[in-house]
């Protein structure tokens, strides 16, 4: 500023005659207004608050480093961002049918939920997945399920994102060998296996292997797509589930990226060169309910990944320093109390990761603090997608928030916290090391405490379950998973097994089995088992034969 002392001067001019007597006639509500993550929110922010802001250094222009304002140079004006609903439940015909739906209705991307057996390596028929098969997501147990889930899907118009992790390896072998059936080659799929194991260990816990070789899984998939599958996402370093597990906007950005920063540098370590593989690499971020904060976080958070990657790791592309991000409405802010005003929450946190330059973008839908949605719901979560994009004018322009003087300092303090967070996982060892010894599990774990006893007191309101309430009966017709699922999935596993080639298979589990013994890639060697039909658990039982499981520790 030419003159902030002039400015400085009239602002407590201001405070002291106009907002002291405002003030005195009717007090501000009793309240600490401070943001989700504890930042302190002003009663008002002027050009003082941004007098070191550089225009150039701190925000530039879109397309451009640091792409504060976003990744594309013409933002959304060229194309939306990808409506990508996520979904899967029961057998892989009943997804396949849900599928076909969500795109007859317009959603322009695939996302994919997997059952619990699923994600933990297990066949549906394992003593393990007794009562499990099905019901949280879609189970698939080998290359026969991948390809009924994909029947009539040409896997080269589409982009499908898989919320896979321990086993990604393998759910990207069988998608990979379902699209060779359709005659469409690796290098030709787009799309993004999750395929973030650390925060595995901090937040959802469906782990399998421990840190080291469950790194040198990621690593071996870096590499191969690297060579084989330039459009493909190989990993979605996941702030969602880490903010559903109760942290703050600051904590989501610094835990997400320690957990990148730990993945950049394993496959550095491994051999990789930061410029080949970096621009591959996608986020995933919450949309919670302050508004504005979530708005700076994801701005913030494209700023400091792109300090991060060009300052410490030395990235010479720009591409590798750009940071592209799916994004999921918050799941953990729907209530089962009046399930309607999900809708309105959903909307906001839909308008604010719009607002925030998302690449891709699931809407929850309003039944989903009850149960699995329903056809109807997600139709409403999609439409409201839809209306953002073709109604509301918001993408019309690049960042329109920015220039704001809360907006601008927000993000700037919120990157400042969670450099400050950063910087203390470092001098720990990095993210592998805090999550051994419990540092990032206390401080979610602290931070979800102290949001729901604030809830709990009423100093939060949450519309419906605080405050506003009533009495109500449940009208919803919720969405049963067919209670016969499971038995229908086992004896399709039956079947799969009882017309392969076991010759074939044991030959192919014996060379995964000495693979995973040297320092090979592990991808083409599961890529060979999936295609002779060994099963999802079969795989990963020779992969826990090699490496064991991961015990998580007492961290209280």
């Amino acid at each position: 500023m030419k003159d902030s002392s002039k400015l400085r001067g009239l602002v407590n001019k201001w405070e002291d005659e106009a907002v002291a007597t405002t003030v005195k006639r009717f007090p501000e509500r009793e309240k600490k207004f401070e943001t989700i993550s504890g930042l302190p929110v002003n009663r008002l922010y002027t050009p003082l608050d941004l007098e070191e802001l550089d225009y150039e250094k701190d925000l530039g222009f879109p397309g451009q480093y640091p792409f504060t304002r976003g990744v594309q140079p013409t933002g959304y004006r060229g194309r939306f961002w990808t409506m990508r609903q996520y979904s899967g439940f029961a057998t892989a015909r009943e997804t396949n049918e849900r599928f076909h739906f969500l795109l007859e209705q317009g959603q322009t991307g695939l996302s994919i939920a997997f059952d619990l057996p699923t994600q933990i390596g297990y066949d549906s028929d394992d003593v393990l997945a007794q009562g499990e098969v099905g019901k949280v997501g879609v189970a698939i147990d080998s290359l026969s399920d991948m390809e009924v889930l994909f029947e009539g899907i040409p896997l080269d118009k589409v982009s499908t994102s898989m919320t896979i992790n321990a086993p990604a390896s393998v759910l990207l072998a069988m998608y990979i060998a379902v699209a060779v059936k359709q005659g469409v080659s690796m290098d030709r799929l787009r799309g993004t296996i999750q395929n973030d194991i650390l925060k595995e260990y901090v937040a959802r816990g469906t782990y399998i292997f421990p840190p080291k070789p469950s790194m040198r899984l990621i690593t071996d998939i870096f590499k191969f797509c690297s060579e084989k599958m330039p459009l493909w996402n190989t990993i979605s370093i996941s702030g969602y589930h880490i903010r559903e597990a109760g942290s703050t906007a600051v904590q989501e950005v610094a835990f997400t990226l320690a957990d990148g920063i730990a993945y950049v540098q394993a496959a550095i370590d491994a051999g990789l060169d930061v410029d080949d593989f970096a621009s591959r690499l996608s986020f995933f971020f919450g949309s919670h309910s302050d508004f504005l904060e979530e708005i700076c976080k994801f701005r913030a958070a494209r700023r400091l990944w792109a300090r991060i990657m060009r300052e410490r790791f030395k990235a010479k592309n720009d591409d590798s320093c750009r940071m592209r991000f799916h994004t999921q409405t918050a799941g953990c802010t729907l209530t089962a109390q009046q399930p309607d005003n999900n809708v309105v929450r959903v909307t906001l946190q839909a308008l604010q990761a719009v607002l925030g330059g998302t690449q891709s973008l699931h809407t929850n839908s309003r039944d989903e603090a009850l149960s699995l949605p329903t056809e109807q719901s997600v139709q409403i979560a999609l439409r409201t997608q839809q209306i953002i994009a073709h109604e509301s004018g918001v993408g019309d322009t690049i960042d329109p928030l920015a220039g704001s003087y809360y907006i601008e300092a927000l993000t700037n303090k919120i990157e400042e916290s969670a450099v400050a967070y950063i910087e203390k996982i470092d001098a720990m060892g990095g993210a592998p090391t805090s999550i051994e010894n419990g540092f990032i599990q206390r401080e979610i774990s602290e931070a979800a405490y102290q949001f729901q006893k604030s809830v709990d007191e009423s100093r939060r309101v949450v519309v419906g379950v605080n405050k506003f309430t009533v009495e109500e009966e449940s009208k919803f017709d919720y969405l049963r998973v067919n209670p016969k699922a499971e038995k229908e999935q086992v004896k399709e596993l039956k079947k799969v097994r009882l017309a392969r080639d076991e010759e074939k298979v044991k030959k192919t589990l014996d060379h995964l089995h000495t693979v995973a013994k040297s320092d090979e890639n592990l991808m083409p060697p599961i890529i060979d088992a999936v295609k002779v039909y060994a099963t999802l658990g079969e795989i990963c039982g020779i992969l826990r034969d090699v490496f064991g499981e991961y015990k998580a520790p007492d961290i209280l």
